[in-house]
Formats: structure tokens, C-alpha cells, sequence
């Protein structure tokens, strides 16, 4: 049984690791849907923590993406030198900063605003809890868009550009490598990194769900009264959920601004939280295999739909616009299986099914 179980993780592992160098060969447009999937599944693991593990329902969450992706744009773009010649003066060659840096002030400062969130909503529950998390999400995106005057830091709603391409041991992923006279695409470059942060993420949040931690997590979710009568630390707890899930979502933002090498407002707006929930959702909420899924396919089927909506609009004569048809595909599928598999495309298993088959023999 074990080998059986090694011998598809080595499949799956060598099928990953192929994946980006076969879709290169169809264009560097699949290789760029396989990157932005991969940042998904970063997102929806983290939300998974405060949705799935907790019970906390999120609507807010890619406020900690947008504060992670801001947080590089900013140092690694020319905009704050620009405006404050102080630093520009302390920095005159540019701040550069590298991989290990990114990732842990990504994650320290996406997890400070997510405890900052959790804060004042320790005592909300269900709808509440949704509409407060809600509005903050909103807050910073409204932030993000006025902040331009009077002092010019986010740059409004132009966004920020010329973002440097992430640096890992000198290799520029910016740019393409040629590998033993094989040229490996700047977008696999990339891919490569966000798997090794994903499959990071994944053994963290794994290893958090086992643990005295998740146990806890799981209780509150079930009945916070009860686990609140048993002693558990309530408070602490959903703040360090908050916390927790917010720095994989600013390690997210920060590689989706070196990766896109331009971020504005509109590009954490509300309907991305509302995704981000629906891919943990649709998978199978407190699953980690089931959140990969439906992140996965979730991010993947608007950009493959593309391919779809082109020959339905040209039976239409053009009258129905490819976007609309497309996100209406995308509606009809997501409302199909969730008729099919109310508890997520792959649920975990039910705690206490086998007890109660057992006292029914």
C-alpha cells in the first residue's frame, strides 16, 4: 500500500515538474495560466486555515493579498524613490530585494494586518463576521485607489509598473535560461518557483491541521461555546488563524507583483475574494486536497472557457459579448456541481461515519 501511495506521489511529482516545459511548447499563454493557478492554490490554502480549519467566514481576504503585492511594488518599483528623494538618497542603486527577504516581510506584514482584522471581530459570528471582513476588504482596496494625494504613495488608480522580476540565486526570472542548450521560458521560471512555494504551503498547513493547533481550530468551528467550556484559548486562537492565513496570502501578492511586474487597485477587487472562497468551497472546505481542486480548476476554467466562448459568440452573430457568455459558463458549471456535490468536489471524511456504521451492525 505504501509503495502504491509513493509511486503516484513520484508520478504526480515527475508530471509537475514536466508540466510547464510540454505547455511551453503549445505558447508561453498556458505556462502563464499554470503560474496564476498555482498562486490560487497559495491563496485558497490560506483562506482555508480561517474558512475551513477555524469557521471563520472571510470575504476580505485578498486585502492581504493586495497588502503583500503593494508591499513589493513598492520597494522593488522606481515610484517611492520618485516621491521621497530621501530614500532614493539612502538607496541609490535601487533596493533589490531578494527571495528570502520578499517572502518572510510579505508574510510578517500580510499576517500583522490579518491580526489587526481579527481583532475587533473576535465576538462575530456567520453573517456578521462575512459583512465586517467584507467592508475591510473594501477598505484597503478604497485605500490602495486614493491614496495619490496629497502625498503620492500608491499611485492611485494608475497602479504601479516597472516592478522588478523576482531574483533567486542570481537567476533573474525575468528573463529565459538556457538550461544544457534547452531554453526554459521566464514563465516556467516562475512556475517552478510558486510550486516550491505551494508545496510549502501545503506541508505547513498540513502539519497545522494535525497539530494540538488544528485540533483546536476544528473544535471552535464546530461549537466555539463548548470548546470555550473545555478551556480553549478562544481569542488567541482566531487571531492566530487570522494571522496565520494572512501570510500566505501576502507571500501570494508579493509573487504576483514580481511575476506580473505591474499591480493597480482594480485587481483585488471584491469578486477575487468571492472566488478565492468559492474555489475553497467548491473543493471541500477543511480538505487540503479538495481546495487544491477547486483552486485549480476554478482559476483555470475562465482562461480555458476563452477557447469556448469564441465559437458560441460566432453562432450568436456576435450578439452575446465573450466575456458575459464566459463568466455565464463559469456560473452554470459552479452551480451544476455544487447540485451534484453540496459538500465540495472532494470532502473530507465524516467524523464519526464509521463509529455509527459500527454501532448500526
Amino acid at each position: 500500500m505504501n509503495l502504491s501511495k509513493n509511486t503516484k506521489a513520484m508520478a504526480l511529482g515527475v508530471v509537475l515538474l514536466i508540466l510547464p516545459l510540454v505547455l511551453q511548447q503549445f505558447g508561453n499563454a498556458w505556462v502563464r495560466i499554470a503560474d496564476m493557478a498555482l498562486l490560487y492554490v497559495l491563496l485558497a490554502v490560506g483562506l482555508n486555515i480561517v474558512v475551513g480549519y477555524a469557521g471563520l467566514l472571510d470575504l476580505g481576504y485578498v486585502a492581504f493579498f493586495a497588502v503583500g503585492a503593494y508591499m513589493y511594488g513598492l520597494l522593488a518599483s522606481p515610484h517611492l524613490f520618485e516621491t521621497f528623494p530621501a530614500i532614493a538618497a539612502m538607496f541609490p542603486g535601487g533596493l533589490h530585494m531578494p527571495l528570502w527577504v520578499i517572502v518572510p516581510v510579505g508574510a510578517a506584514l500580510a499576517g500583522l494586518f490579518g491580526m489587526l482584522l481579527g481583532a475587533p471581530t473576535l465576538k462575530l459570528r456567520g453573517d456578521y463576521l462575512a459583512i465586517v471582513t467584507l467592508g475591510f476588504g473594501e477598505i484597503i482596496r478604497v485605500f490602495l485607489n486614493n491614496l495619490d494625494q496629497p502625498v503620492n504613495i500608491t499611485n492611485g488608480p494608475k497602479g504601479l509598473n516597472q516592478i522588478d522580476a523576482i531574483h533567486f540565486f542570481g537567476i533573474n526570472l525575468g528573463k529565459k535560461l538556457d538550461v544544457l542548450g534547452f531554453e526554459v521560458a521566464s514563465v516556467s521560471l516562475y512556475y517552478y518557483l510558486f510550486l516550491a512555494l505551494v508545496l510549502v504551503t501545503i506541508l505547513i498547513s498540513y502539519r497545522l491541521e494535525i497539530s494540538r493547533i488544528g485540533r483546536a481550530w476544528m473544535a471552535i468551528r464546530e461549537d466555539e461555546i463548548a470548546a470555550k467550556a473545555m478551556g480553549l484559548n478562544t481569542r488567541n486562537l482566531k487571531l492566530m488563524a487570522f494571522g496565520m492565513g494572512a501570510t500566505f496570502g501576502g507571500i501570494s501578492g508579493a509573487m504576483f507583483a514580481g511575476f506580473q511586474g505591474f499591480i493597480s487597485p482594480e485587481s483585488f477587487s471584491l469578486m477575487e475574494s468571492v472566488m478565492i472562497v468559492a474555489m475553497v468551497v467548491l473543493g471541500g472546505l477543511g480538505h487540503l486536497p479538495g481546495v487544491v481542486l477547486g483552486a485549480v480548476l476554478l482559476s483555470a476554467l475562465p482562461e480555458i472557457l476563452r477557447y469556448v466562448a469564441g465559437p458560441l459568440q460566432s453562432m450568436t452573430d456576435g450578439r452575446i459579448d465573450a466575456a458575459i457568455l464566459r463568466q455565464l459558463l463559469i456560473a452554470l458549471a459552479m452551480i451544476i456541481i455544487m447540485l451534484m456535490r453540496p459538500r465540495g468536489l472532494w470532502p473530507s471524511h465524516e467524523h464519526g461515519k464509521a463509529l455509527q456504521a459500527k454501532e448500526g451492525a
